[in-house]
């Protein structure tokens, strides 16, 4: 009887033991609708591995998906073949919930845990912005797929493009108060990276950075953060040209000294985008117009790896033409900070950047009027 009663607890204790185990799993439960397809995509690093995971979607796009991890990790979930995408943060035993629109990941709340929590707060809080972004953000794909090959696309694309900007804006003020109410908050870093690493304005990083204190402004997030923020100062507005050398189309060396005394126009395209095709085209015009003693312009093909140089000849462009074959990967667009393109970037004479993100048909005005350039350097 004795050693029944033994028995009896090691297998009581046993299964205790395996029931803490599964306890300290990560677990989401989700329901998302409007999914394309039945299945949800996971991914998250691991032991510096990228790992992807298949999670099965039941009826209602119900699904629960459970992971064994051991500390703070970052899960993204692709919605509908990676068209959208939504990021949890998940740690050792978080038991979450997640639910939303697969078509506005930006308004899908995630809840369990502080930093979901937030998160969701702030999502929450602004709703009404991201709502507009995300319907605005449906009309644009829609436009670009009807109006591919048309110029009242490309006008639409402009259009929109505006309007999102300005969203973008807002929501940039609005997570820099959430950063000044919570700032020893994780959440806080995480809406600084999001809102403000992409951001033309480094001064605003600086801010919002200054804001956080507590334990988080030591964490290995909030010195990488300081650190890109220093990155950003080196090809800010105001401050010397960051040195490059290229290698144009005839195969001949470009250097950043060359231009000295000139004002000079770096713009980054793509030779398959049509806004990169309407942008080299308002270029032409204001080339023609500019002096050429004073003035140099070079476009730096951030594809070129896909399409042959004699492809971008095609475009008859007057000036210095660059195939960078390191694409984003490239020097030059790591040291200057390109997220996107076409996208340019305008220098004084004197090596000062003047103006980034300048769009193309303010280059002529800008570069005739002493006045603003002046008033910059």
């Amino acid at each position: 009887m004795k050693k029944i009663y033994i028995a009896f607890i090691i297998c009581l204790l046993s299964i205790v033991i395996i029931s803490c185990k599964k306890d300290n799993a990560m677990v989401i439960k989700g329901e998302i609708s409007n999914l394309e397809y039945p299945y949800i995509l996971a991914s998250y690093v691991s032991s510096d591995t990228l790992v992807l995971d298949t999670i099965e979607v039941k009826e209602k796009g119900k699904f629960k998906y459970r992971k064994e991890i051991d500390t703070l990790t970052v899960f993204t979930l692709y919605f509908n073949e990676f068209n959208n995408a939504t990021v949890v943060f998940g740690n050792k035993a978080d038991k979450l919930s997640i639910k939303g629109d697969a078509r506005f990941p930006d308004l899908i709340r995630v809840s369990g845990s502080e930093i979901n929590d937030d998160l969701t707060l702030f999502k929450t809080q602004n709703e009404d912005v991201l709502t507009q972004r995300g319907q605005l953000l449906i009309n644009f794909q829609e436009e670009r797929k009807n109006h591919s090959d048309s110029n009242k696309g490309v006008l639409t694309e402009i259009e929109k493009m505006g309007q999102i900007n300005s969203l973008n804006h807002e929501l940039r003020q609005r997570a820099e108060d959430f950063v000044k109410e919570h700032p020893s908050k994780l959440s806080s870093l995480i809406l600084i990276n999001d809102f403000f690493t992409n951001s033309e304005n480094s001064k605003a990083l600086e801010r919002v950075l200054s804001y956080v204190d507590g334990d988080i402004s030591s964490s290995l997030m909030a010195m990488n953060l300081k650190s890109y923020s220093e990155k950003l100062k080196q090809s800010a507005e105001g401050s010397s040209l960051p040195y490059f050398q290229l290698t144009d189309k005839e195969d001949k060396k470009v250097y950043s000294h060359q231009f000295s005394g000139k004002y000079l126009l770096l713009s980054f395209v793509s030779a398959s985008g049509l806004e990169s095709r309407e942008t080299s085209s308002i270029l032409k015009n204001a080339y023609q117009e500019l002096n050429k003693d004073s003035v140099a312009f070079v476009s730096i093909y951030i594809d070129s790896d896909r399409y042959p140089v004699s492809y971008l000849e095609n475009d008859s462009i007057p000036w210095t033409i660059v195939p960078e074959k390191n694409s984003w990967a490239s020097e030059i667009v790591n040291s200057y900070n390109i997220q996107s393109v076409p996208y340019n970037i305008l220098i004084s004479p004197s090596g000062k950047i003047l103006d980034r993100g300048i769009a193309a048909q303010r280059v002529e005005n800008t570069i005739n009027n002493p006045t603003v350039t002046e008033a910059v350097e």
